[in-house]
């Protein structure tokens, strides 16, 4: 059974709109990534929502949860904004039989020094490693949702 990624926007998707003049979230960026890194993972990529995290509404999160839970796969990687990750990470708590890696970036994928890489990568290790369920994997590092806080004034998250 292929690793099921579910792409839900945030930073990582997100792409600079020279008339705009500002960041919004576009197309999913994770085929791209794969590619470039030359992945041989057995993957399928399910796009469910386009939205910065700050965003995201309690609906939202539900459909989330539904998703996971409805997902043939056991192995489950969300690609999430960073500011409200660890929130939805507590709602995808209880959900038997999965192993739910959440992760995404600090700056978006497209940027040429962007963590997007490196975080994908790791969730796509630590999904596969992992026992069953509910992890956050950022910074090269893995944190449990309840434990976890995102730093904004040093850019990382870390553990409480």
């Amino acid at each position: 059974m292929p690793i099921e990624i579910l792409t839900t926007g945030g930073t990582i998707d997100k792409v600079y709109f020279d008339a705009k003049s500002s960041f919004q979230v576009g197309e999913p960026q994770i085929l791209e990534v794969l590619r470039e890194a030359n992945l041989t993972i057995d993957c399928r990529i399910r796009p469910l929502l386009q939205k910065d995290s700050l965003e995201m509404t309690p609906e939202d999160r539900a459909e989330i949860r539904r998703a996971v839970a409805e997902s043939e796969s056991a192995q489950i990687v969300i690609t999430h904004g960073t500011d409200t990750m660890i929130e939805t990470g507590r709602a995808l708590l209880g959900i038997a039989g999965k192993t739910i890696v959440l992760t995404g970036a600090m700056q978006p994928a497209r940027f040429r020094s962007s963590d997007a890489l490196y975080n994908i990568a790791s969730a796509l290790t630590a999904v596969q490693l992992l026992p069953e369920g509910v992890y956050i994997v950022m910074n090269g590092r893995l944190f449990d949702p309840l434990k976890a806080r995102k730093n904004v004034k040093e850019n990382r998250f870390e553990t409480v």
